[in-house]
């Protein structure tokens, strides 16, 4: 007994005392930091965007990048603010690979976004789209299915900066961003004030017919592209671009009067039935041709007959109709024949694929979990600059997760699940005989399989501009 209270007594800490050890509480950001060297997407950035240094005592641009986004992937504070107080902590220079003297302060990082011009911020876009070539490269698909919405970012408190409005959600100021999405990539942006609608002006149709052109030209001419949108898209001149450039697209309609009118009139052995899982739909399929069109589309008609296990009276079912070009005879139908989708042009699949746009919104979900939709800067353009570079680190921490961290946390995990187990663990930084050395427990070293991890970060696929 006299042994056991002994043993206790050790245990309880009498008192607290500084180090001069290098330690820090972020050591996943050191895998981070390495992958994004390794991949070499620093020198890119530093070329296409080099021209904003306006000095050689400024810091170089690939620095500044790298320190804003392991910023972002880190995601302990959204205020630029940290910045001041990550100059103070020499671990976390350590886990970043950064000499302390290089970390930038936050009138650093504030002077380097406004000082972009709206030009400068569509160079943005173009790094994106050779950041999705490299995953296209990387993974090969035959099919490629990119989601088209708009994104509401509330910035309701701050009314008096450039481009915040009034958003379709009610009592929400802000902006409205399109993006565009593949699997879990944000692809592509536009950044928008807020009250512009989903298909405003003719951003939709410039942004597919860019990569659409871009895809054939630098991955494969014969690469199947299908598009998804709601019915916020729902346009005849997107269709009809669409069917000129010879891609496929799945997107909402609007249930006009003369629409239900003409559903109403159906008999009942033309509706069909389609259940997946817990739900089921029946579902009409017909050619319709708004008064404008200049040619009639196919259509199916939906209204869902249960809704997790609950069956839903007739008068009660949310209907929904969808226009497509899959199964019409185009260029598309032969595309997907040839990659093994040749049933894809069947409704059961055209109602699957629409109901999977849930997908596309997990993304937005993903990103503003990942960072923030309060952005900090009065000016259109310094505030597009942030929500860009946003995008960019909200990429390669995708690539991250994929390429490093996959054998410990799950790729469809949220970025704060991936910071609580991959990111947010104690290491000490030791250099000794010219080398820097990063050490953990032993407890970590097992649980997340550091070795091979490190190992992952050291030959991960290499960025190359298409």
């Amino acid at each position: 007994m006299m042994r056991e209270r002994q043993d206790s007594r050790k245990a309880i800490i009498d008192e607290v005392a500084r180090t001069s050890e290098t330690l820090t509480g972020r050591g996943g950001l050191a895998l981070v930091s390495r992958y994004l060297r390794g991949i070499e997407l620093l020198p890119e950035l530093e070329r296409v965007f080099g021209s904003l240094r306006r000095s050689r005592k400024g810091q170089p641009i690939g620095t500044l990048f790298h320190q804003l986004i392991c910023f972002f992937v880190d995601g302990t504070s959204r205020h630029l603010v940290r910045f001041d107080e990550l100059r103070e902590d020499a671990g976390y220079a350590g886990a970043i690979e950064t000499a302390r003297e290089q970390l930038a302060s936050s009138h650093m990082v504030k002077r380097f976004f406004q000082a972009f011009c709206g030009v400068q911020c569509w160079l943005f876009r173009r790094v994106l789209q050779q950041l999705f070539l490299w995953r296209v490269k990387r993974g090969q698909p035959g099919v490629i299915v990119l989601g088209i919405d708009a994104m509401v970012m509330d910035n309701s408190e701050a009314d008096q900066r450039e481009g915040v409005q009034p958003t379709y959600k009610k009592g929400v100021k802000g902006f409205a961003p399109l993006q565009i999405t593949w699997e879990r990539f944000l692809i592509d942006a536009v950044f928008r004030g807020g009250s512009k609608h989903s298909n405003a002006d003719r951003t939709v149709g410039q942004a597919i017919g860019h990569l659409v052109t871009f895809l054939r030209r630098h991955y494969r001419a014969d690469v199947a592209i299908v598009v998804r949108m709601d019915s916020g898209f729902f346009d005849q001149k997107l269709f009809a671009l669409c069917e000129e450039l010879g891609i496929g697209y799945v997107c909402g309609g609007r249930l006009y009067d003369e629409l239900r009118a003409t559903v109403a009139a159906a008999e009942a052995v033309q509706w069909a039935s389609y259940r997946k899982g817990k739900q089921a739909w029946q579902y009409l399929e017909f050619a319709d041709q708004r008064r404008s069109w200049r040619q009639a589309r196919r259509a199916l008609y939906l209204r869902p007959v249960y809704e997790e296990e609950q069956c839903l009276l007739q008068f009660a079912r949310p209907e929904t109709v969808l226009y497509t070009n899959l199964g019409c005879g185009e260029l598309i139908d032969g595309l997907l024949a040839g990659e093994g989708c040749g049933d894809w042009t069947r409704p059961q699949r055209i109602i699957e694929l629409y109901h999977d746009r849930g997908a596309d919104e997990l993304v937005h979900r993903a990103l503003k979990d990942f960072a923030t939709e309060a952005l900090p800067f009065q000016r259109f353009a310094a505030n597009a600059a942030f929500y860009y570079t946003m995008l960019v680190a909200f990429f390669v921490y995708e690539s991250f997760k994929e390429d490093v961290t996959a054998p410990v946390v799950p790729i469809t995990a949220y970025p704060t699940r991936v910071r609580r187990v991959a990111l947010d663990f104690a290491a000490k930084i030791v250099r000794t005989g010219g080398r820097t050395i990063l050490k953990v427990t032993t407890a970590t070293w097992h649980q997340l399989r550091i070795p091979e991890l490190w190992e992952r970060t050291a030959r991960p696929p290499r960025f190359a501009w298409g």
